[in-house]
């Protein structure tokens, strides 16, 4: 007859606690065309001092002229409260993706991918954006309003360069 072995009691229920973590995941994707070309797409795109068409950052503190490299990191000021926010630059394919990763609080992970293709039917700009984390669900329900228009209002800002966007007044952060 064999013996079993068992593992000691201590080891088991760390394992079974591990088990047990929560770690959330939600994944969106928005893809919108336009009449621009892609070209035009991603030079808007690439232009990580403008982000006046994104509803939930403010300003950043990089170079104008500067152009995105994997591994460049930058800071970000979202609109609504005023904390700068690190930004890792993942992978670059000109003309084709910028994927970067924002970095705010442990317990979230964002990673968010745009992608330029053109078509017959015009230029396609898609948008994915990855939340990965216990505070997951918390922040995507706080930032799926502005997060859903994004890929939008990055096509009107290169479709129609002439309307002003809308600023903070007085540098409020209850800019809606």
């Amino acid at each position: 007859m064999e013996q079993i072995k068992t593992m000691p009691g201590w080891l088991s229920k760390f394992m079974h606690r591990k088990r047990r973590r929560f770690c959330a995941s939600l994944v969106r994707t928005y893809r919108e065309i336009s009449f621009a070309s892609v070209d035009e797409l991603w030079q808007k795109v690439e232009d990580l001092t403008d982000v006046s068409w994104h509803p939930l950052l403010k300003s950043t503190n990089v170079p104008l002229g500067l152009v995105p490299k994997p591994g460049l990191i930058f800071q970000a000021v979202t609109r609504f409260w005023p904390i700068p926010i690190q930004i890792f630059v993942e992978r670059v394919n000109p003309k084709q993706m910028l994927s970067i990763r924002i970095l705010t609080i442990p317990g979230i992970e964002e990673r968010v991918t745009y992608q330029v293709e053109s078509t017959l039917c015009g230029s396609y700009l898609s948008y994915s954006v990855t939340l990965r984390g216990w505070l997951s669900p918390l922040i995507w329900s706080l930032s799926r309003p502005y997060v859903d228009r994004v890929a939008r209002a990055l096509i009107e800002s290169v479709e129609n360069p002439a309307l002003p966007q809308k600023k903070s007044l007085n540098g409020s952060c209850f800019d809606f």
